[in-house]
């Protein structure tokens, strides 16, 4: 397995950000969305550039399959917070490790604040449903953790099934032909345009950098 980059990476922080500018956009007039992580509203807006890929992704998929859209852009203070509390939650259960350990150990599965593609709008979180939009096997319910998952959560991981194993392929396929980069240790978390996708295309600098989502 090639070398897997956490999000507290130093060469992550690294990358500049070039912000473009563009909108978030509402995906759920053009996207099958789940309402797992419904909250605000917040999570179904995501950058124009994403979503177009988004579609450009699911125009690839075989016949009777779509995109099952779970959340896009998340708030920074809610991003600071979900990383905080899963900190915590490692925190106590090894009591031993220093503090760049937990914080390495946190970015398996959530982003650090300050660099987190989510709260960029460059972020999505999505799995598979067949066309009448029932969700399809991946291997580990969306946002399983590590400990929780045996490692089932990390894209190449080995002990999922045969089926699960052939849905992820699908979907990096598409979604990796319409120019979106996974975090190897979430198969559901895609990207375009942030510092992580930047760092691992290669790009000078990334496209968005964390954004308040405008009132409407």
């Amino acid at each position: 397995m090639s070398e897997i980059i956490l999000m507290s990476d130093a060469r992550v922080a690294a990358v500049p950000v070039e912000e473009c500018g563009e909108s978030l956009v509402d995906v759920s007039a053009v996207l099958l969305v789940d309402d797992r992580k419904k909250d605000s509203g917040a999570e179904l807006h995501l950058r124009q550039g994403v979503l177009d890929r988004l579609l450009e992704a699911e125009a690839l998929l075989p016949d009777g399959l779509r995109l099952l859209f779970v959340e896009g852009y998340r708030p920074p203070s809610l991003q600071r917070r979900y990383f905080e509390d899963y900190g915590d939650e490692l925190r106590a259960a090894h009591p031993d490790w220093p503090a760049d350990r937990i914080r390495s150990a946190a970015s398996r599965y959530v982003s650090p604040p300050e660099i987190a593609p989510h709260s960029a709008g460059a972020a999505v979180d999505l799995t598979l449903a067949d066309a009448d939009g029932r969700e399809l096997d991946l291997g580990t319910p969306m946002n399983a953790n590590p400990e929780q998952s045996d490692g089932a959560c990390y894209t190449g991981a080995d002990n999922i099934t045969a089926e699960a194993g052939a849905h992820r392929a699908v979907l990096g396929k598409a979604l990796g032909a319409a120019g979106l980069v996974n975090y190897p240790t979430e198969w559901w978390h895609w990207s375009y345009g942030d510092r992580y996708w930047a760092l691992t295309t290669g790009a000078p600098a990334a496209l968005y950098g964390p954004k308040d989502l405008d009132p409407s």
